[in-house]
């Protein structure tokens, strides 16, 4: 199956003309396709008439999907063109653009910040549902920071709620009645990882990913699904497990 590629940048670029629709091209070259204001010389192209008011909406293409990319730009019979395919001769004309997630996707940004670690919030609640799921202590810990700063009753815009951040239906799945309950909602939340690790076998950064936009976006992108909110919070949990892990190991006394 050929990958699909859609970069929203590359609408603002299209003259409206005062129209209804516009036309984008997808292109097909060595089995991989690309958009295109204008057929690309030596590619197989496809016309598409996309409605102004849906190309404002990042996410048009639909199960298409848009990625990250650069746009490439040249001149063909006296007309600037832009395209989504680096083609020899073409200039860069566009930094890699970023794509916020559907509206109905379950990614978020997360309401917490990077900081300090902080080890004497919940930690009996930590260390409990790390010894019952085996998911390690410090990476319970740099998923609470990075969603709620420890918050217990944080509510996302998404709905999502919890010192965990659990979305309802993620809630009822794992039968956490009351996710503002900080020990049910870390609880579940951990049950919930520890299915996420065996899901990607260990993969932490595709667990963060699920974790955040959902196994139905990691398992529809083939890995990280290119939202600009999902790939930061991936950044986020990673530099917090780090300094989880260094701040939870043991001290060393220095003798010997």
């Amino acid at each position: 199956m050929f990958a699909r590629l859609a970069i929203a940048g590359l609408l603002c670029l299209l003259p409206l003309a005062g129209a209804q629709a516009r036309t984008v091209y997808e292109c097909l070259r060595d089995n991989r396709l690309s958009l295109s204001t204008a057929p690309e010389p030596g590619s197989k192209c496809k016309p598409k008439r996309v409605n102004d008011r849906k190309a404002k909406v990042k996410n048009f293409w639909g199960d298409q999907g848009p990625v990250r990319g650069n746009l490439y730009t040249t001149r063909i019979d006296g007309k600037q063109v832009y395209s989504t395919r680096n083609i020899k001769g073409w200039k860069e004309v566009a930094e890699p653009v970023k794509v916020r997630a559907p509206r109905d996707s379950w990614a978020h940004e997360g309401l917490g910040e990077l900081g300090a670690p902080r080890l004497d919030v919940f930690a009996v609640q930590f260390r409990a549902a790390a010894k019952k799921t085996g998911v390690e202590d410090a990476w319970l810990r740099a998923i609470a920071h990075a969603e709620s700063d420890f918050n217990p009753r944080a509510l996302s815009p998404k709905g999502a709620q919890g010192v965990m951040q659990l979305m309802p239906a993620l809630a009822r799945a794992y039968g956490v009645a009351d996710p503002y309950q900080s020990a049910q909602c870390i609880d579940g939340a951990a049950r919930h990882i520890r299915d996420l690790m065996r899901r990607y076998k260990g993969d932490l950064v595709l667990v963060a990913a699920a974790y955040n936009a959902g196994t139905g976006a990691v398992d529809r992108y083939g890995g990280v699904p290119p939202y600009a909110e999902t790939e930061d919070y991936v950044d986020k949990v990673q530099t917090l497990y780090a300094s989880y892990r260094a701040a939870l190991q043991p001290k060393r006394s220095g003798k010997g």
